[in-house]
């Protein structure tokens, strides 16, 4: 497993792995990275369908509730195809940009 960090933002990537290796590996090294904004970037998984996007909400929603943006990329599935409760999008560029823009939100109180 690979974290990226940069200021408050961790980039989280892994070559050579299943989706599920992948997701126990962020579980057992998410307490390193619990204070940042954190982007799962999932490029090296060219089929993902809808259940296992599904399989992040747990830790996306533990950690927006601690009021820190939790953002998956993907092309492989369209944002349209899962929930609202968990955010993906196709680039590591636009995650940034939903990070940006949550922490406005967050400051302004909405």
């Amino acid at each position: 497993m690979i974290f990226d960090s940069d200021g408050t933002t961790t980039v989280v990537f892994q070559e050579k792995a299943t989706l599920k290796t992948f997701l126990e590996n962020l579980i057992t090294g998410y307490d390193k990275i619990k204070n940042d904004h954190i982007i799962i970037n999932l490029f090296s998984f060219s089929k993902l369908s809808k259940n296992d996007i599904l399989e992040f909400l747990e830790l996306s929603n533990k950690h927006r509730k601690a009021q820190k943006s939790f953002v998956l990329v993907t092309d492989a599935i369209s944002y349209d195809d899962v929930p609202d409760e968990i955010c993906v999008v196709p680039t590591i560029q636009e995650a940034r940009d939903i990070i940006e823009m949550e922490e406005i939100e967050r400051d302004l109180g909405l």
